[in-house]
C-alpha cells in the first residue's frame, strides 16, 4: 500500500481475544462541530485515524468499497451492505444531505461508514437534514478525514478484510486489543443474513399507484432477500401486480398466489447458506413458471442449477461497472453491490449440473475481471443478472431487463393458453402505455426462453 500519514502499522502482536459480537452497544451521537477522533481498524494491523462522524462508539464489519460518484444514500440504505463497512471512493461526501424519498429500504444497513470530505453542510432543494445527522439518528459509526484513496488502494490489492470503526472512547483503547476485537468478528463467507434484511410481512405494490393506467399485465411473486424499494417500482411501471414476501415463504405460498413469474431480489451473504432459497426456486424451475433473479437472486440460481459459487478477492461495489451481454454485444455501463460470483464457463453452452434443467449459458460478463454477470436458460423458462436494472441512482442501460421478463411471462402465458389478467381484477382507469418506459425487440424464441436477440 502506498504510505499515507492517515495509515499506521500495529506496534505490537495482538493477544489472544474472546470473539467479540458484530455489533457494539447502543452508540451515542456527537455533533458534527466537536469530532472525537476515530481510527479505521484492518485485521492486518493497518490503522488510518480520523475523525468521528455520526454516532460515536465501536461497530465492526467487512471492510468493502464502493466507487459511485452518487448516490450514498441508496448506498448507505442498500441491505445488501448489511454487515459492512462502506468505504467511498469519491472524496467529497454529503453535499445533497439527505431527503426522504430516496432511500432503498426501511433504515440504514451498513455497519460503518467511511469519508475522506464530510460536506460541512448540504445544499439541495430535497435535504431535510444532514448525513452527519441520518448517520447519528440511526446509530451509525463513521470516520472521516482519512485518504479513502489510500484504504481502497489497500483493499484492491490484499482484498476485502475485517474492519472496525473505533471513535470517542472506544479509540482510546490499546490498538493491540481493537485489532484483536476485529480479527475474532465472523467471515463474511458463510454468513446467513437475507432473513435478518428481508420484510416480515407480505405487501402488494400496485402498477396503479407508479404511473401504470391500463390492465394489469401479469402477477410476480417476489421473494425479499434483501429487495430495493426501487426495484417492484421498476416493474409497477410496467403492469405487473408485485406481491413481496418474506425470505422464508415456501412454494406452497407463492403457488397460491397463482403468479405469472417468479423474483429472487438482491440481498447480504453467502448463497451457499441459502440452502432453503436454492430448494424454493428449484420448486419454481421444475414448475417451469418464469423465473427472473438479480445479484443474490442470481447466485442462487446458479446454485440451484448445480454450479458453485465463490468469494471475490474485493467484490464489484459501485453505479460504473462494465458488462457485455453476449447476446447482443453491446456494453453496458452497471450499478452493483456483490462480493460472491457464480462459477461457470464463459463463453459455452452447456447442459445444466442439475441436467433436468436443460441446457444454460452466461449471459453478460464483467469486462474489468471476467466474473459472471448473469445466466440463461434455454430450455426452461428463466434468466438472471448479477448487477441491479433499478440502477437507483443510474445508470439506466439495463432497465430493458425489466421488459424481458415481463415478455417472457407472456410468452408463457400464450404458449399455455392461460387467461390474462382481468379487467375487473387489474384495470386502474383508461388504457395509457405511460407506465412504459422500455421496449424489447427480443421476440425470437429458442427453447421457451425468448431472450435471444
Amino acid at each position: 500500500m502506498t504510505a499515507h500519514p492517515s495509515a499506521t502499522p500495529a506496534q505490537s502482536s495482538a493477544p489472544a481475544a474472546a470473539p467479540a459480537p458484530a455489533q457494539s452497544p447502543v452508540a451515542t451521537q456527537a455533533p458534527l462541530q466537536a469530532a472525537a477522533p476515530a481510527l479505521l481498524v484492518l485485521e492486518d494491523g493497518t490503522v488510518h485515524r480520523g475523525a468521528a462522524y455520526g454516532a460515536q462508539g465501536a461497530r465492526l464489519g467487512e471492510a468493502v468499497f464502493a466507487t459511485g460518484m452518487t448516490g450514498y444514500q441508496e448506498t448507505l440504505t442498500d441491505p445488501s451492505y448489511a454487515r459492512q463497512i462502506v468505504v467511498q471512493t469519491a472524496p467529497h461526501i454529503g453535499n445533497t444531505g439527505i431527503n426522504d424519498e430516496d432511500a432503498e429500504s426501511r433504515r440504514i444497513w451498513v455497519a460503518g461508514y467511511v469519508v475522506r470530505d464530510a460536506a460541512r453542510r448540504p445544499s439541495n432543494w430535497r435535504s431535510r437534514r444532514t448525513l452527519h445527522e441520518e448517520l447519528s439518528a440511526q446509530e451509525i459509526i463513521g470516520i472521516k478525514d482519512v485518504d479513502t484513496r489510500a484504504i481502497t488502494r489497500h483493499l484492491r490489492s490484499a482484498g476485502s478484510m475485517k474492519a472496525g470503526i473505533f471513535s470517542g472512547d472506544q479509540a482510546a483503547r490499546p490498538i493491540a486489543e481493537l485489532i484483536a476485537e476485529v480479527k475474532a468478528q465472523p467471515s463474511m463467507a458463510g454468513a446467513r443474513l437475507a432473513e435478518e434484511v428481508s420484510t416480515d410481512t407480505a405487501y402488494t405494490v400496485e402498477p396503479g399507484d407508479h404511473g401504470w393506467g391500463a390492465e394489469i399485465v401479469a402477477t410476480v411473486a417476489a421473494i425479499d432477500l434483501g429487495i430495493k424499494t426501487m426495484t417492484p417500482v421498476r416493474m409497477a411501471e410496467r403492469g405487473l401486480r408485485v406481491h413481496v414476501l418474506p425470505a422464508t415463504s415456501s412454494f406452497a405460498e407463492i403457488e397460491a398466489l397463482n403468479p405469472d413469474g417468479v423474483f429472487l431480489s438482491n440481498g447480504p451473504g453467502d448463497p451457499a447458506t441459502a440452502a432453503n432459497q436454492i430448494g424454493l426456486l428449484r420448486e419454481v424451475l421444475d414448475a417451469r413458471t418464469p423465473f427472473f433473479g438479480i445479484c443474490f437472486g442470481n447466485q442462487i440460481l446458479g446454485r440451484a442449477l448445480g454450479f458453485g459459487t465463490y468469494k471475490l478477492p474485493f467484490g464489484h461495489r459501485g453505479i460504473n461497472q462494465p458488462v457485455m451481454d453476449h447476446a447482443t454485444g453491446k456494453v453496458e455501463i452497471t450499478s452493483q453491490n456483490h462480493g460472491f460470483a457464480v462459477d461457470a464457463p464463459v463463453g459455452e453452452v452447456l447442459t445444466a449440473p442439475q441436467d433436468r434443467f436443460g441446457r444454460v449459458e452466461v449471459s453478460h460478463s464483467s469486462l474489468n475481471d471476467g466474473v459472471v454477470e448473469g445466466l440463461r436458460c434455454l430450455d426452461i423458462p428463466a434468466f438472471s443478472v448479477q448487477y441491479h436494472p433499478e440502477a437507483a441512482a443510474g445508470p439506466h442501460d439495463s432497465a430493458y431487463l425489466f421488459d424481458r421478463f415481463v415478455e417472457l411471462m407472456t410468452d408463457a402465458r400464450t404458449k399455455t393458453g392461460a387467461d390474462t389478467v382481468s379487467a375487473a381484477d387489474g384495470a386502474t382507469g383508461p388504457a395509457s402505455t405511460s407506465g412504459t418506459t422500455e421496449t424489447t425487440t427480443d421476440t425470437e424464441t429458442r427453447g421457451g426462453n425468448p431472450l435471444n436477440a
